[in-house]
């Protein structure tokens, strides 16, 4: 579940990151997915927007795509990417019967 604080950490995060190079990984549907190079242009309350390096287009993006994972963001930090928001930890208990 996706709370208020969590948004509120991701703006702030994202706001800091403005004008930085990103990847934007995602999904077109029926297994196809999409992995291109953009800069984080600006920071909206409700959205941001992405300006993608290949065809110099601008495209907008909620905070709950990201917190949803419709949508990955990795942030370049000088040597190299870095998800913007970490993995999730698979935590499957395994089975006491073998």
């Amino acid at each position: 579940m996706i709370c208020r604080t969590d948004i509120a950490n991701l703006k702030t995060d994202i706001l800091e990151k403005v004008g930085q190079k990103i990847i934007v990984k995602g999904s077109l549907g029926r297994s196809k997915a999409f992995e291109k190079e953009a800069t984080l242009e600006k920071a909206y309350p409700n959205i941001f927007v992405v300006r993608y390096e290949e065809n110099n287009r601008n495209v907008t993006y909620s905070y709950t795509d990201v917190l949803t994972r419709t949508v990955e963001v990795d942030v370049f930090d000088g040597d190299s990417y870095s998800p913007l928001i970490p993995p999730i930890q698979d935590t499957k208990k395994k089975s006491a019967y073998i």
